[in-house]
């Protein structure tokens, strides 16, 4: 017996998840069928994952010397 597609909510709510691997294959695969036929949801998924690689990349960036010099003053205040 095969199981009914996943619905949008069903993928929305898992999307996070499913991006950051954090799922089994077999919902994994699931997810993946649906993101093939919904543009929707594969805007949405494309979105998030842009969203969480710039994030990433803003994290990399080094702190300006004034804002370093600031925070180990305040720190040193304590």
């Amino acid at each position: 017996m095969t199981k009914p597609p996943l619905s949008c909510e069903d993928v929305l709510k898992h999307l996070v998840a499913y991006l950051d691997r954090e799922i089994d294959a077999e919902a994994a695969a699931d997810i993946e069928r649906h993101l093939e036929d919904c543009r929707g949801c594969f805007s949405r998924a494309e979105f998030e994952r842009k969203l969480k690689a710039q994030v990433r990349a803003t994290g990399a960036a080094a702190a300006p010397e004034r804002l370093r010099a600031r925070i180990k003053e305040m720190v040193e205040k304590f």
